[in-house]
């Protein structure tokens, strides 16, 4: 067969163009294999938003459990900008766990739990707009709202990567937080679902999170538990002395955390205790004047929080309120504010025009008497209102050693009913400012030295007759442009 045959020439071609596709082929195949095997990706953002820190790095490179990230947003879902910062730092977590090989450990998944509720129900996330950990049995849900700083109503900071890498750390810990209710003492009780006085959605919302909730009677297991993370009580009465000495050994000398919300119109029996820690619990009950102030239900309004402390910087950032009912005053001891270790901060506070009735047995109608009534004073912090939560932690140095450790913390509620079934469905901010305390008692999300990531908005200002100028060039300039150079080619030609 002669080469300068057509049917030669042909065949040389055909085999040819064969040569080039498999090259072609081979060539992208090995540019695809030497990314994923051999890649380097450089964020070029100024603040290298889509970098995972060192410390959220040097995590996922030791985990040893897997964990699955299920992200549930819908498309009509309204904060898409939410969803597109979510969705940007959970590949981030992906590719820095498959960049470990075999030890990949996090796997990311997108679902939306309407179009495929079956797959829903067996990962176990029905909720939708929400982002679930789950590591085995243990499962934690992060919303949205959980992840952004918001100052003035604004986005400031997107916290996202603080969040999920505490839930990552938490769920696969091998063991749950474990958090007991006291009971025995005349306590409103987990396992009660009346509206009023029952904490059976208190008990799913901590589950839900990842704790691990159980009861305790101290008058007759005669000790806080070694596994105790938190210990609970919800409107305790006359407490025993026994129960009490129990508490302030727990709190001194095991570095304990204690929650109380005590109730009105009967003694609590931890006045020793409460003084412990700095705390002047005052038995009144607080009313207020100002119908901005007091529900329709004749409920306390309570919109003025700590701006600086974790557990109410967030309500007011989400500018969130509380609502509850009878409840008394709780403030920190003057004479213990400095020199004696403690740190106590006011959480919570009445509006300036409440006062706290102490003859309330013996009136009918509440009406302020200036001789025996509480009032806030210019001395106190807040000024001149009067507080219904505190927080207190004790702070030494042990030894010769640089730095202190925390030997303890307590937060106090003024009101019983901060929790029950149905202010918790009612007020968001009541659910809100109990799991952050809870959140700060048992150190959960505060560990972590991840800073936050600064959110940059740039916004294009102009003016009507900038816009309608901007609109003709779109609409004339730019099929203008283009049938001038049609028109020089054409000429070019021509001649």
């Amino acid at each position: 067969m002669h080469f300068e045959s057509f049917r030669a020439v042909r065949w040389i071609r055909t085999l040819n163009l064969v040569l080039q596709a498999i090259l072609f082929t081979t060539f992208f195949g090995g540019l695809n294999f030497l990314a994923i095997h051999f890649s380097w990706r450089f964020d070029l953002t100024r603040n290298h938003r889509f970098t995972l820190s060192p410390e959220t790095r040097s995590y996922l490179h030791t985990l040893k459990r897997p964990v699955h990230i299920v992200a549930t947003f819908t498309s009509d879902f309204a904060d898409q900008d939410a969803v597109s910062d979510i969705k940007g730092l959970l590949r981030e977590y992906a590719f820095a766990s498959e960049a470990n090989g075999p030890t990949a450990r996090i796997k990311v998944d997108f679902l939306d739990v309407y179009r495929s509720p079956r797959l829903a129900r067996e990962l176990g996330v029905d909720q939708p707009n929400t982002i679930f950990f789950i590591c085995g049995d243990q499962k934690r849900e992060v919303t949205p709202s959980d992840l952004y700083r918001i100052v003035g109503g604004e986005k400031k900071q997107f916290l996202g990567e603080q969040a999920f890498t505490a839930a990552i750390l938490d769920v696969s810990s091998p063991g749950q937080k474990k958090i007991y209710f006291l009971v025995g003492q005349g306590e409103y009780r987990l396992d009660d679902v009346s509206l009023n006085r029952g904490l059976s959605t208190l008990r799913d919302e901590l589950r839900l999170r990842n704790f691990d909730v159980e009861t305790i009677d101290l008058s007759t297991v005669r000790k806080v538990p070694d596994d105790a993370a938190l210990v609970v009580a919800v409107a305790p009465q006359r407490v025993d002395p026994f129960v009490e000495e129990q508490l302030r050994q727990y709190l001194s000398n095991h570095a304990g955390r204690l929650i109380l919300l005590l109730a009105t119109r009967t003694p609590s029996g931890l006045n020793r205790l409460l003084d412990d820690w700095g705390i002047w619990d005052q038995d009144v009950i607080i009313h207020d004047s100002n119908p901005e102030y007091v529900t329709e239900d004749g409920d306390l309004n309570i919109r003025t929080f700590n701006a600086t402390h974790p557990i109410t910087r967030t309500l007011i950032e989400r500018d969130l309120t509380l609502q509850v009912g009878e409840c008394r005053c709780e403030m920190p001891y003057p004479d213990k504010m400095s020199g004696s270790g403690l740190t106590i901060t006011t959480l919570a506070a009445t509006s300036t025009t409440a006062w706290g009735e102490r003859n309330y047995r013996l009136r009918r109608q509440a009406v302020f008497d200036p001789n025996q009534d509480l009032r806030g004073t210019p001395t106190a912090d807040p000024k001149n209102r009067l507080g219904i939560a505190v927080a207190s932690e004790r702070v030494r140095a042990r030894e010769n050693m640089p730095f202190s450790v925390r030997n303890g913390r307590i937060v106090v509620f003024g009101a019983a009913d901060l929790v029950v079934n149905n202010r918790i469905a009612a007020s968001q901010g009541n659910e809100t400012i109990f799991l952050n305390a809870v959140n700060w008692c048992v150190d959960r999300d505060t560990q972590l030295a991840i800073p936050p990531r600064p959110i940059d908005r740039f916004q294009l200002s102009l003016s009507q007759a900038e816009l309608l100028r901007l609109r003709y060039a779109l609409w004339f300039g730019v099929p203008g442009i283009v049938a001038l150079l049609g028109l020089a080619v054409y000429w070019t030609r021509r001649h």
